[in-house]
């Protein structure tokens, strides 16, 4: 295997200890990156968390990890301050999913107020503008660098229970083209990746999830959901050099879902 990557090269993962970003966590490891995983989790998920960190540390790379709330200023600055003394960020990714999935309207269940949009589209969308320019603060990219975000098809379509989640990811695909537009100039590229219905932990806190799942298998025209796995080999791709004139884009990583 050719290593596409330098070794003081690494990609920061936030959210990474589950789903889409444990599964890019994986392939970029795989493919000689050293990893660096911000995530969230309870003192019971630990145990799960280490047999999979243990796993990203057989392909020979590097791997720190880092159990604090990622949307904290301090959580900020002590990462990037463990990553200067250790490279420089190829590729960020960012897979937090935190917020909230509660109805506009109902009557014997809470409803979305006003305070519920600001956290979900801080967490979904804002963060993403802050760790970039972070990073770009401090001086710590690498050339070429990439800034990858996971959106989804509710950005631009209606379901019960996501009205918070649909308004950041609209924002957060917006945040994406103005960094794509913004940060062109020092050699990085921005992306969202699109990915299909995935059963993943965060589509299962979606009431009614078993009912998305199942239309969405329906409806795909390989009769399958797609995988963390289809998604991680997305983001690889945009991570080539080959990728580095695409930039600004959405890209629909769901086997044709979406076109049904």
């Amino acid at each position: 295997m050719v290593n596409e990557f330098q070794h003081n090269e690494w990609a920061l993962i936030l959210g990474g200890s589950s789903g889409l970003g444990l599964a890019t966590a994986k392939k970029l490891a795989q493919e000689g990156l050293n990893i660096f995983i911000v995530h969230r989790d309870p003192r019971s998920q630990m145990t799960l968390n280490e047999s999979a960190f243990e796993e990203i540390k057989q392909f020979g790379v590097q791997l720190l990890s880092l159990n604090k709330d990622a949307l904290r200023p301090e959580t900020i600055e002590n990462t990037l301050d463990q990553l200067a003394e250790k490279g420089l960020v190829k590729v960020l990714v960012h897979s937090i999913a935190k917020g909230n999935l509660k109805p506009m309207i109902a009557a014997e269940e809470s409803t979305l107020q006003s305070d519920d949009f600001l956290l979900t589209t801080n967490a979904m969308a804002v963060s993403f503008y802050t760790w970039t320019k972070g990073i770009h603060d401090r001086k710590l990219f690498a050339e070429n660098a990439k800034v990858l975000a996971f959106t989804s098809e509710g950005s631009v379509k209606a379901w019960r229970h996501y009205a918070a989640v649909s308004a950041a990811k609209s924002a957060l695909e917006a945040i994406m083209r103005n960094i794509a537009l913004e940060f062109a100039p020092f050699g990085i590229t921005a992306n969202c990746i699109q990915a299909g219905v995935t059963d993943t932990e965060s589509l299962r806190r979606i009431p009614g999830s078993d009912s998305l799942k199942e239309f969405a298998i329906k409806r795909n025209p390989f009769g399958r959901l797609t995988t963390p796995e289809d998604v991680a080999n997305a983001v690889y791709l945009l991570c080539k050099k080959e990728a580095q004139w695409i930039n600004g884009t959405i890209l629909k990583v769901d086997g044709g879902e979406s076109i049904n």
